[in-house]
């Protein structure tokens, strides 16, 4: 006869291993967060307000102010303006992830995930999907507005959608910052405010808003370099909105803006998403 310890208790479902179940699991922590997101629309459309104020507020009021390659008009500063102000809002993404995640940690949502047999980053990697989809949905809508105050393309289909390819591949990279922000913090309030506060350096000191070469020097080095500047350049060079007479900076990313973007991308993905899945590993041992 055996007997059984009262003390003894079920060990918890080991995760199947693979990649294919990973990629099962991802997707399904994915749509639980897109249907969470549709059932809670004012969250995607209070994310929408934002950047579509940026675009009318720039377009509007500095408009005309700013010289870009010389010329100060509007429509040129407007053409010039546009990709800063989507690489922006891919960015700022970063903070709802973080605060989503943070949300989840602080209600337990987390450790009942963990009891189930499934992926561990699964979790995350769900997370920064639902993310990126949320992401590409601001950026159509963003795409109207500025069509409408009178943004324009000058490169073929193709290019276009290359460059807003890279925009959601950086707002993709970015979001795995966020996510382990928000596995750091104890609060969503923390990790909102977490979020954000290292992005208006990051978004600002760029080439996003003016020409880096009206920056000081030491500025201008750090905006040539920065992922967002690369990003912003290359967006820039796929829309066909570079101004006619724009000195390009010498940099070597200013030079190359599509790999560069690319390699800081991918570069960002790899080592956040490695401390983010080991973040949440620790954090819910």
């Amino acid at each position: 006869m055996t007997i059984t310890s009262p003390d003894a208790r079920p060990a918890a479902p080991r995760p199947a291993g693979g990649i294919t179940q990973g990629v099962r699991d991802s997707l399904v922590i994915a749509r639980r967060n897109l249907i969470r997101m549709v059932r809670i629309p004012e969250v995607v459309i209070f994310g929408l307000i934002q950047p579509v104020m940026f675009v009318v507020l720039f377009s509007y009021v500095f408009g005309g102010s700013i010289a870009v390659g010389g010329n100060t008009s509007p429509a040129a500063y407007r053409e010039f303006l546009m990709a800063g102000i989507f690489a922006q809002t891919v960015t700022f993404a970063t903070a709802g992830a973080g605060a989503g995640i943070a949300d989840d940690m602080h209600k337990g949502l987390i450790d009942r995930f963990r009891s189930l047999p499934m992926a561990r980053g699964a979790v995350l990697t769900g997370r920064t999907l639902a993310d990126l989809v949320q992401t590409a949905l601001t950026v159509v809508v963003l795409a109207v507005v500025a069509l409408i105050v009178g943004w324009r393309t000058h490169e073929n289909i193709g290019k276009v959608l290359a460059g807003f390819a890279l925009l959601l591949l950086l707002g993709y990279a970015f979001s795995w910052i966020g996510a382990l922000i928000g596995l750091s913090v104890r609060t969503p309030e923390a990790a909102t405010s977490g979020g954000l506060i290292w992005l208006f350096p990051l978004t600002f000191i760029s080439n996003a808003f003016v020409p880096s070469e009206n920056m000081p020097s030491f500025l201008r080095h750090i905006a040539e370099w920065n992922p967002f500047s690369a990003t912003v350049q290359a967006a820039r060079e796929l829309f066909g909105n570079l101004p006619e007479g724009y000195p390009v900076p010498e940099a070597w990313p200013m030079q190359h803006p599509v790999i560069a973007s690319v390699l800081w991308s991918l570069l960002i993905i790899v080592v956040f998403r490695t401390l983010a899945v080991r973040k949440y590993r620790s954090a819910t041992a």
